[in-house]
């Protein structure tokens, strides 16, 4: 680490080409420190170690006041700092109104989709089953209506027909499987 030591010094006295010597020496070691520092953090995150480290690193040798550092281990400590100020400042603009902060994040995978893919076949076929539908229960046949061609959730459905959401699923459940029987009887015929 004298080697690091000697490169900060050449920072300090202005040599502009230390900078650049510095990065590869101390890399590894900030990106441990990074590494460190997100650990902690939710999944998702937008930055990554690496990301933070050249962050990091930016502000600390870029900056138009010189830095003063006596030896590796106060630069080290200044490296950190710059990152808990990095995450602080993401932190902060997340909870922001501007960039989102009242809403929640919401894993794709865990939410059923809307909209169910079907082909242009599929589609006369479900006509012909939501009208057959439509004769003995218009409550079902217009939440297929507002699941597959509106694209509501089955609780935005519930509240647009007047129903619980318990009902709006055990119809939707039901309706599903009548649909899948009645398209795959008019198939065979």
């Amino acid at each position: 680490m004298t080697d690091v030591t000697q490169i900060l010094s050449q920072i300090e006295s202005g040599d502009p080409v230390a900078a650049e010597r510095l990065l590869p020496l101390v890399y590894d070691e900030l990106r441990k420190l990074a590494e460190a520092k997100l650990a902690g953090e939710k999944p998702g995150q937008t930055l990554d170690a690496t990301g933070l480290v050249h962050e990091a690193y930016v502000r600390l040798v870029d900056q138009t006041v010189p830095q003063q550092w006596d030896n590796w281990r106060d630069f080290f400590a200044a490296a950190a700092e710059a990152m808990r100020r990095i995450l602080v400042e993401r932190a902060r603009q997340k909870q922001s109104k501007k960039r989102g902060g009242d809403f929640r994040r919401l894993d794709l995978d865990a939410v059923e989709p809307v909209v169910l893919p079907i082909a242009c076949d599929d589609i006369l076929g479900l006509e012909e089953a939501l009208q057959k539908l439509e004769r003995t229960d218009q409550r079902k046949a217009d939440l297929v209506k507002l699941r597959f061609f509106a694209g509501l959730t089955v609780a935005q459905a519930a509240r647009a027909l007047g129903v619980s959401v318990t009902t709006a699923e055990n119809d939707w459940t039901y309706t599903r499987c009548w649909l899948r029987l009645e398209m795959a009887g008019s198939e065979n015929s």
